[in-house]
């Protein structure tokens, strides 16, 4: 039976993260996950699936040593964001004023992480399961065991396989079984309404800014792509709606969608041509513990937030970096890193701010979503006086990046 430090369930981007972070404090380190990600080829169309990722989770895979990788593949910095439900009161946020080169930049969610799974795969103190799958695990006062089903082409069945650790961490998304399996509840609800995210050729070439307009219905987002199109550019529009009319506009064929995209969104979008759609609902989620004894959730296993701001897979780069400083300083404090009273500050630190992001974004949903007429009159005034108050706007900026 093989004895692991720590056992990540999960090698998406936030359980990829946080298995390379720990295996450079020193601690051997297993993934387990279900599929490996597909190989990088420049020819291949961008993905649908693409995240902004913040300044500080720059920070974040640069310090695990992906970003490098990430710069040579492909990536889109971006400068500026604008905000608006009417155009008397836009309101942009610029890199310039917080005194950075840019905001963050948009990155195919399977790039992140096969560019972490590129230093897993070289790192001696990170064991691979893959593909594999936690069937159930159980806890005693100085190890956990752990149940894997290694799967192969082989056996139709797969596998069973037992390994141990000191530390469990789920890092296995919105649907996590370890979660599940030790127990946790969440609280959270459905928000009646889905995304349908759209990538495009467009007229103008690669931009420097990302955008966003509130309607009732839910907002319009325009995220710019790397790469020169036949057209010029590409972008990936965002689309949230009820979900009877996203099932309908899933169902257009890409020249329809396109008809549909040049009368509802913005002048300002230019000539597009559809290439790629899809659709998802929109749920929060809350897990009522980060902890159980010595299992931890990381990441969408433990919150998922609505997408509106860009902030989801942020929040979970920022859970992996306050895992590792928590136990960097236990193991710099000689004391025992595994200790639940130990792990418990993870949650400390986490909790509080996961949960002033999800309530912010909630407030902005309800409000911009709201019919009244004072209300819509009260949120514009809101982004006009934005503008006037330059510190407050930074202050907000600031903290959105993580600096």
């Amino acid at each position: 039976m093989s004895n692991f430090d720590c056992v990540v369930v999960g090698g998406g981007m936030v359980g990829a993260a946080s298995a390379l972070s720990l295996a450079n404090l020193g601690l051997t380190v297993a993934i387990v996950e279900s599929k490996q990600p597909v190989g990088f080829n420049e020819t291949q169309a961008l993905d649908l699936r693409v995240s902004a990722i913040s300044l500080a989770s720059e920070h974040l895979l640069t310090q695990l040593g992906a970003w490098p990788q990430l710069k040579q593949w492909r990536m889109c910095p971006y400068k500026r964001l604008g905000v608006w439900e009417h155009q008397a009161s836009y309101t942009e946020f610029n890199a310039d004023d917080i005194e950075q080169s840019h905001l963050g930049h948009i990155i195919e969610n399977r790039l992140v992480q096969l560019a972490l799974w590129q230093q897993i795969n070289t790192h001696s103190k990170v064991t691979l399961f893959a593909p594999a799958s936690v069937e159930s695990f159980i806890e005693h006062e100085n190890e956990i065991v752990v149940s894997l089903t290694i799967k192969s082409a082989e056996k139709e069945c797969g596998e069973i396989e037992k390994i141990t650790t000191q530390l469990l961490i789920a890092a296995d998304g919105a649907h996590s079984q370890v979660r599940k399996l030790a127990h946790i509840g969440i609280t959270g609800w459905d928000y009646q309404q889905s995304a349908m995210l759209i990538n495009v050729e467009t007229q103008s070439s690669q931009q420097d800014i990302t955008w966003q307009q509130f309607f009732q219905t839910g907002p319009i987002a325009f995220l710019p792509l790397p790469g020169e199109s036949e057209l010029g550019g590409y972008a990936s529009l965002v689309w949230y709606h009820q979900k009877n009319e996203i099932k309908r506009l899933s169902a257009l064929s890409n020249e329809q969608l396109q008809s549909e995209i040049m009368q509802k969104f913005p002048q300002r979008i230019g000539q597009i041509k559809v290439i790629n759609k899809g659709a998802f609902p929109l749920t929060r989620r809350h897990a009522n513990t980060y902890q159980k004894g010595r299992v931890l959730l990381l990441g969408d296993a433990a919150h998922t937030i609505n997408p509106m701001a860009g902030q989801g897979v942020n929040l979970g780069f920022k859970d992996v970096k306050a895992l590792q400083t928590v136990i960097a300083s236990a193991i710099g404090n000689n004391e025992c890193w595994h200790l639940p009273e130990v792990l418990s500050r993870y949650e400390a630190k986490r909790r509080i701010d996961n949960l002033l992001m999800m309530t912010t974004m909630d407030s902005l949903y309800a409000t911009f979503s709201h019919p009244s007429p004072a209300i819509k009159l009260f949120r514009n005034i809101g982004l006009k006086m934005a503008n006037k108050i330059p510190f407050l706007k930074n202050k907000a900026l600031a903290y959105a990046c993580g600096v």
